[in-house]
């Protein structure tokens, strides 16, 4: 029956009123209750649609085969459309009903397993580090059975020797200040010889080091909330074949886009569409898979797999597909429980997801889930769910290229008139975008997937290519955070989107003209008119991504509820501390009780913590006034030491709740019709405001300066590189006393000591 009603011939009013109907059928289902039946009642007309247009396109519009160039272009941009056809049909077959777990009750302490929280580092900043420790050290969890590794991939022996004095110097001075941080906080340093296998082959030297039965990764810039471990540790003593429990990513800052279009505040992240839908699909079927981060693992399961895997550049999903395939389980626990920070500027944004769009391509082509034994049917689904999404700069760059085929050069990539061009794509587009708003709409604005995957597109071709020609030759790449912007600014990698705008530009008015000007293109001319227009505006969007507005602060506010104690002079008073970040806070005064009268804006204090669970006030941190007004005070964290940096880590993750309600606010469903005009919208202005741009001198980036990667200064401020510092060649023990202590202004006493070691690497008796 159902073949039948895909396959029989209507005329073009009947296939309009019935895809009318079936539109108006998707709307009344959309306002009724997520019921089963009604969401496969809603998915079972919406498919029918969608398949009996893919039907009417593979039956009856490829151009003939005596017109070659028709003909092959026209297979090009069919086989595109069937591709997208495929991605669409298996998600929602993975995510069309996501399984949400329940919390764990409390588990008795005597029966928690010992865990090592290994924290991979490479050229972040200091700050960065002790916060993620300190959040870390401070989950709710026995002291006895906890223990906190910062993995250091900066300061290795080679980069130690590397052939550059400066760069060896300053390799040598992070391991340094690294050892001390985290003998000040509690944590074991650990580096390794060799920047072998870059990310996989630095948390498999922790693995080598440590003896905790559960493993937890975090990125050196995620920070766990308190209750992380009470969350999620409690599964693996349930089920003994479980190696992961993977939570969601969750971030402080805006991505590029988010920024640059001013949606931080009330649309949901990129991201949550993946986490909030898809790896809650992937969980019904035991695919969820290791996210590089916010993740727990079994070292037994890590074990029987020779550790992290590391042939390709994404090392987590790579090493989640070989334990699914020997008959481990997997848990994705939708709960946000961490705090990261990801790419500020457009061009970290695009290097990030390069790697991850050649990784996930390395894996298909090395390790391919369809031919891997030991994996489920589902399973292969799932992964290649995960792994053929990366495809889509192909049919993006087809998407873009076809209408323009026909306007400049009358190629004709499809047959048919202009009234079932209207009957069946316009009906095939409106249901489209009707489920996909049905399954995504919660964590997912109109037209967002199309931008975000056009501005990723223009440079993921390149990426998909290198990969194509050599899939081992890939290497990893660390993403750069913590960068301030300090004025709006044009991207350096503008180039291409406004040479595509501009070009659209000109198909666009060229169409426009033919349409006016010569007979007989009026109906196809229409249609590729229509089409171009519509690229045309989400390049203009895409405008908008690469000027960049300036984001002078580094360091992301979260909103809390917490109570503190401030002292100002001689006045203590109870206040409410209503946010904090790295770096500041803000506070107002509790019930009735005022604050500290006569404060000025250069008021230095002391904030004590109350812990968000309870318990006397403990740990203090300086503070200084920078803003007094009626509503409360603007409190700096002045002359931050490691034993700080635990009071203001309790202050900003003591309370898991907090991050789900930053999340709440931005959930606001903005509707089809809403979205699709303020899309419309942005395509209009906001190529004015790059043009605008354009014409400004491109200011400099200030990054946050590192220990691995910035140049340094000596004792006597000048730069590290105009001392003495022993060569390659001459590298001893007793040189490299002598060029550290004459780069620090520090006298240090003894040598060598091992660089696995819990007391720290390198040296002993550093003042």
């Amino acid at each position: 029956m159902m073949l039948l009603l895909l396959t029989h011939p209507v005329s073009v009013q009947a296939q309009t009123a019935l895809s009318a109907t079936a539109v108006c059928g998707l709307i009344v289902f959309s306002f009724l209750p997520r019921w089963s039946w009604v969401q496969q009642l809603f998915l079972a007309l919406g498919s029918t649609v969608l398949l009996r247009y893919l039907y009417w396109r593979l039956s009856s519009t490829l151009p003939p085969v005596s017109d070659v160039a028709g003909f092959s272009f026209g297979c090009i941009v069919l086989a595109a459309e069937m591709f997208c056809a495929f991605i669409m049909a298996i998600s929602l077959l993975i995510n069309v009903d996501p399984l949400r777990r329940k919390s764990l009750p409390r588990e008795d302490d005597a029966k928690l397993p010992t865990v090592d929280v290994l924290i991979p580092s490479y050229n972040e900043d200091e700050s960065i580090l002790a916060m993620t420790i300190c959040a870390a050290k401070g989950m709710d969890y026995p002291s006895e059975k906890l223990k906190v590794w910062l993995l250091d991939d900066g300061g290795t022996d080679q980069k130690c020797a590397d052939k550059d004095p400066v760069k060896a110097a300053a390799a040598y001075r992070r391991r340094l200040s690294l050892q001390g941080l985290c003998r000040e906080l509690g944590a074991t340093y650990l580096t390794r010889a060799r920047n072998e296998h870059a990310k996989a082959g630095n948390l498999n030297n922790g693995l080598v080091h440590s003896t905790g039965e559960v493993v937890v990764v975090f990125d050196a810039d995620h920070a766990p909330f308190r209750r992380f471990l009470r969350e999620t540790v409690g599964y693996f003593s349930q089920d003994p074949k479980l190696f992961l429990v993977q939570t969601p990513h969750v971030f402080l800052n805006p991505d590029p886009i988010e920024r640059n279009l001013r949606t931080f505040e009330r649309m949901p992240s990129e991201n949550e569409m993946f986490y909030g839908v898809t790896q809650c699909g992937l969980d019904k079927w035991n695919g969820s898979f290791f996210c590089g981060s916010a993740a727990l693992l079994r070292r037994a399961a890590l074990a029987s797999a020779g550790g992290f895997s590391g042939i390709t550049i994404t090392e987590d999903c790579e090493t989640a597909l070989a334990l699914h395939s020997q008959g481990w389980t997997s848990i994705y626990v939708d709960k946000p429980l961490i705090a990261g920070l990801q790419p500020e500027t457009f061009s970290s944004f695009i290097g990030q997801r390069s790697r991850w769009c050649q990784g996930m391509f390395q894996i298909f082509l090395l390790k391919n889930p369809m031919r891997l034994a030991g994996l489920k049917p589902i399973q292969r689904i799932a992964y290649l769910s995960s792994m053929a999404f990366w495809f889509f700069p192909i049919p993006r760059c087809v998407f873009m290229i076809a209408p323009l085929l026909h306007i400049f050069f009358d190629i004709k990539i499809f047959v048919s008139s202009l009234d079932e061009t209207l009957a069946y794509t316009l009906s095939y587009m409106s249901v489209n975008m009707l489920m996909q708003s049905y399954v995504y709409g919660h964590v997912r604005w109109p037209l967002m997937s199309e931008l975000y995957e056009y501005v990723q597109g223009v440079f993921l071709i390149k990426a998909l290519g290198s990969v194509a020609l050599s899939p081992r030759k890939p290497t990893f790449n660390v993403t750069s955070k913590g960068v301030s912007l300090e004025h709006d600014h044009l991207s350096d990698l503008a180039w291409p989107f406004v040479a595509i705008f501009l070009f659209l530009i000109v198909a666009t008015g060229t169409a426009a003209w033919r349409y006016v000007n010569e007979p007989g293109v009026a109906g196809t001319m229409q249609v590729v008119g229509i089409w171009s227009c519509f690229n045309l505006i989400v390049a203009g969007v895409a405008l908008g991504v690469v000027a960049e507005r300036r984001q002078a602060e580094r360091n992301p506010r979260l909103a809390i509820s917490r109570t503190g104690l401030l002292t100002l002079g001689d006045e203590e008073v109870r206040v409410r501390i209503n946010y904090v970040s790295a770096s500041d806070c803000g506070v107002a005064s509790l019930g009735p009780q005022n604050l500290p009268s006569n404060v000025d804006e250069a008021a230095t204090g002391w904030l004590t913590v109350i812990p968000a669970h309870g318990g006397a006030p403990h740990g203090q941190v300086a503070v200084r006034c920078t803003k007094a007004s009626g509503a409360g005070l603007e409190l700096v964290f002045d002359d931050l030491r490691p034993q700080n940096y635990q009071t203001v880590a309790e202050l900003m993750y003591g309370d898991t709740e907090a991050i789900s309600r930053f999340l709440s606010r931005r959930h606001k469903p903005i509707g089809l019709l809403r979205g699709s005009l303020q899309f419309a919208i942005w395509g209009i202005t906001e190529p004015f405001r790059a043009l605008v741009l354009a014409f400004r001198k491109r200011p400099d980036l200030r990054s946050a300066e590192s220990p691995a990667t910035s140049e340094g200064m000596g004792a006597s401020g000048t730069p590290a590189s105009a001392q003495t510092i022993p060569s390659a060649g001459e590298i001893n023990e007793a040189s490299w006393l002598a060029a550290i202590a004459e780069l620090s202004g520090v006298p240090i006493r003894g040598g060598f000591a091992n660089a696995n070691s819990d007391a720290g690497p390198f040296m002993q008796g550093a003042e």
